[in-house]
């Protein structure tokens, strides 16, 4: 897992007036919060904000004032509906050791049997519990030889080491379809000859 050191100040101005002038200076509002202490309102530099938020629940090392460092992950990200630029961002308190529920992405290799299948994500992103400075960015699972109507649990699905399942074992995350251009075809077919 990577982790990215940004410099942050803090804040005293709030409102959107205050939020506005922050984002005219390429910074992002934000939020430090967790352990039982008070949030503390940041300004983060938007833009090494914005590549550090490409990797998914990246560890983010803060530098806040030149004065303390604290290790925190994104909880939440705002972000404008348009123009897609960072809006405001939450961040979660955390330390080395400790253990963090976070949702990782599932990603799928392999073909399915042949024939036209959709493979359904039933759960886009697969919630686990892992150390803070540990967490993986996604895990992988194979859908070669699946047909419609299988399935894959979310106790099939391998997850690195120190890594638990966040839900019950027998979740479905993926699901195999029948395509339903065929579905409708077939439907057509059997409407024809009725007809007939």
């Amino acid at each position: 897992m990577s982790e990215v050191k940004l410099a942050a100040s803090t804040r005293t101005e709030f409102g959107k007036g205050a939020a506005r002038r922050i984002r005219r200076d390429n910074k992002v509002p934000g939020v430090l919060y967790g352990h039982g202490s008070d949030p503390i309102h940041l300004s983060l530099p938007g833009h090494e904000l914005l590549l550090a938020l490409r990797t998914p629940n990246v560890l983010i090392s803060l530098d806040i004032d030149g004065k303390s460092n604290e290790l925190a992950i994104p909880k939440s990200v705002q972000r404008d509906p348009i123009k897609g630029f960072l809006e405001h961002v939450d961040l979660q308190l955390v330390t080395r050791g400790e253990k963090v529920n976070v949702e990782i992405y599932v990603h799928t290799e392999g073909d399915l049997a042949p024939g036209a299948f959709l493979v359904e994500h039933v759960l886009n992103a697969l919630p686990v519990e892992a150390e803070a400075t540990h967490i993986p960015e996604s895990v992988t699972v194979s859908i070669a030889g699946l047909s419609a109507g299988d399935s894959i649990l979310a106790k099939d699905i391998p997850l690195p080491s120190g890594t638990k399942l966040g839900v019950d074992g027998d979740t479905v995350v993926l699901q195999v379809l029948a395509a339903q251009a065929e579905e409708a075809a077939a439907d057509t077919e059997g409407e024809e000859s009725a007809e007939a």
